[in-house]
């Protein structure tokens, strides 16, 4: 928490502050893109009117104003304010943080905890809090960009409430901007057109749109304005908000499958292409593809496996960026191909049936009898080869006495010819609707 005598920072350093600190809100009211939570109605704002707050996770993309909220909270309720990163932090921190809540309770005082990127903690160091929270020592208010669900202790989220934090829209996003145009006394030199690719390259981020948006006014000279290809080669390009082995990653991989199965190359092409930008190995592409051709596809086109393949194999003979167009060949192939997932289905119903049944023998007439022994008992005894009957089919009962006939594989009543030739003909009307 800062101290109130502390000196004060010279204003000439002061306004050399980034331009997103400086504009940091000061009441909840200012806070833009989470009405939900500090409007008049929002969650926060009925915490603050009952005169109570309990422990939280915030979970949200980056930029959209946790820190800043624990903050204002903290004001706003007179909570003494602790913050720890779990980045920097280990068990020993943890305990100086909670012996000094001890004694702030002790004076009469309730702390407020915030940790930023609480999810790094791992699950010993989170079980610490639960104590703390219990007994009323701390209110915890944990910050995290990665789902609770997987990154945090059920235990940990049984005593906290967890918010929802949303990426900023383009609305909230330009009033960020008109904010910072009143606190520089100058409007932003772009054209409207690259306003609205400097919103677009922000990617809901707020922190983001603010500092795109001060390498805009470090760059213009006096009455220069600058156009979308100007803004490119100004602040370059900002990455793609995705992390390889987090939400992001499976956000854009589920996207990917679904576009597949739901047969619209063009989305298909649109998040594959996302992923690879985003730097996603090929590979795991590729073995994606794989799953989505024996799981979505089946031997509604028994092609599609061999597609995946060879696209595997081209991008490994090629390498990038050539060997990519064979990963989008692959992928268009998929979202074109007519679908089944009676395999898939099939398996999943056989794989059950397998394992409630136990270890049945199968029936005797199809096992071998390769001792006296076993032909006496009856092993091979009436089994009749296929290839000696009419069309080479016996229609012998080959499933174990005790379970019974089961039907696993039902396969799509149409051929693959028929099927695909209707998949093209619907795929080419809705083409011609879409445009």
């Amino acid at each position: 928490m800062s101290d109130l005598f502390a000196p004060r920072e010279p204003e000439d350093m002061a306004a050399k502050r980034p331009l997103a600190d400086r504009l940091r809100p000061r009441t909840l009211g200012e806070v833009s893109g989470q009405e939900h939570l500090t409007g008049p109605d929002g969650v926060l704002s009925r915490m603050i009117e009952a005169g109570s707050l309990g422990s939280m996770i915030f979970w949200g993309p980056p930029g959209t104003g946790k820190t800043t909220v624990a903050r204002l909270l903290s004001g706003e309720t007179g909570l003494a304010f602790e913050q720890i990163s779990a980045i920097f932090s280990g068990v020993a921190d943890l305990k100086k943080v909670f012996e000094a809540a001890r004694a702030r309770r002790m004076g009469g005082r309730q702390t407020l905890l915030f940790v930023d990127e609480i999810h790094r903690f791992n699950r010993a160091q989170q079980d610490s809090f639960l104590p703390v929270m219990e007994d009323g020592t701390i209110v915890l208010v944990g910050a995290t960009t990665e789902n609770p669900s997987f990154e945090l202790n059920a235990a940990l989220l049984s005593r906290a409430r967890v918010l929802t934090f949303k990426p900023h829209d383009e609305q909230s996003l330009e009033e960020l901007l008109k904010r910072a145009e009143t606190v520089e006394e100058k409007p932003l030199p772009l054209d409207e057109e690259a306003r609205a690719s400097l919103l677009r390259m922000a990617d809901g981020d707020g922190r983001a749109v603010l500092t795109l948006a001060e390498e805009v006014w470090r760059a213009a000279r006096p009455g220069e304005t600058f156009g979308q290809d100007d803004l490119f080669r100004i602040v370059q390009r900002r990455a793609p908000v995705y992390d390889k082995s987090q939400d992001g990653h499976y956000n854009l991989i589920s996207a990917l499958h679904k576009a597949v199965r739901g047969s619209d190359p063009d989305a298909s092409l649109y998040y594959l292409t996302r992923m690879l930008d985003a730097g996603e190995d090929p590979l795991f592409l590729c073995r994606r593809m794989v799953r989505m051709a024996v799981e979505d596809i089946g031997l509604a086109d028994p092609q599609a496996l061999v597609v995946c393949n060879a696209a595997k194999d081209a991008y490994d003979f090629l390498g990038s960026p050539e060997g990519e167009l064979a990963l989008a060949q692959a992928c268009v192939y998929l979202a074109t191909a007519p679908k089944s997932n009676a395999v898939y289905t099939a398996y999943k119903s056989a794989m059950r049936a397998a394992k409630e049944n136990g270890s049945l023998l199968p029936p005797k007439h199809i096992l071998n009898a390769p001792t006296k022994l076993m032909k006496g008992e009856g092993y091979s005894e009436g089994y009749v080869y296929d290839h000696d009957q009419p069309d080479a089919f016996s229609g012998q009962d080959y499933f174990p006495e005790k379970m019974g006939r089961r039907t696993f594989y039902d396969p799509p009543e149409r051929g693959f010819e028929r099927e695909l030739r209707k998949r093209l003909e619907w795929w080419a009307k809705l083409r011609r609707e879409r445009s």
